[in-house]
């Protein structure tokens, strides 16, 4: 009687897709400025699903190695050889590791939201509008927000018309919101949907203070939101404990 063939969990392939990728970019394959398959191309080449796909670019994102642009692709940002900030997937493995950078992220987006509010263009506007909007439909779906939350706090680092702020969030990548590590797949409960649905909430106070050009209203709620997500967290980890 044969052994059941084991099938490997999609944690691991993404792991190998990063690895067989990152190789790619590192032997110079894939060299800076070039544009990375479709995601249907790159399921087709290794034979992955569309999730495991995109938990490989956003690794891939977090080691500074890839960037997505929003409506065009992702695009190959270098070796990534050189000294750089980044946060290592290891690094939000429990709910101290994902508040530690909730703390990181209200000294940074707090900040961030107030120049915004100063510097923003009709365009920024634009961009936060979309991304807040594909949020919301998402949540209304019960479908995967993740990248459609991140890509909300990406535009607001770009509105501060000053390319650190963005580059530090690709830098972090999807990875720093919360549930990408620690509810990658809860279902969208009666209660969930009333969370996610307060957390929009938030979002579009942020982007109202941003409209208005309101600098220490942004300030202070993004800070809010960000503050809520960490009390959250504390919670959790004071109930586990």
């Amino acid at each position: 009687m044969h052994a059941p063939t084991l099938r490997r969990r999609p944690r691991t392939l993404a792991h190998e897709l990063v690895e067989s990728l990152g190789d790619r970019i590192r032997g110079g394959q894939l060299q800076a400025g070039d544009k990375l398959p479709t995601e249907a191309a790159i399921m087709e080449a290794f034979d992955v699903s569309r999730t495991v796909v995109r938990e490989a670019i956003s690794k891939l994102q977090a080691a500074g190695l890839v960037e997505t642009r929003h409506g065009i692709g992702t695009f190959v940002l270098g070796a990534g050889d050189g000294p750089s900030f980044k946060i290592t997937p290891e690094q939000f493995s429990t709910l101290q590791d994902v508040i530690a950078v909730l703390e990181l992220r209200i000294g940074l987006e707090t900040e961030a939201a107030g120049l915004a509010a100063l510097r923003r263009s009709e365009a920024n506007l634009l961009a936060l509008r979309k991304a807040l909007d594909a949020v919301i439909a998402a949540v209304e779906a019960g479908q995967d927000s993740v990248a459609a939350d991140f890509q909300f706090h990406l535009e607001i680092a770009r509105a501060t018309q000053n390319s650190h702020f963005a580059d530090l969030m690709q830098t972090l990548g999807a990875q720093i919101i919360p549930r990408a590590r620690l509810e990658p797949s809860v279902e969208m409960s009666a209660e969930r949907l009333a969370y996610m649905r307060r957390v929009n909430t938030e979002h579009e106070n942020i982007l109202d203070a941003i409209a208005s050009q309101d600098a220490e209203s942004a300030r202070a709620a993004m800070r809010t939101h960000l503050s809520n997500s960490r009390e959250r967290r504390r919670r959790a980890q004071a109930e586990a404990a």
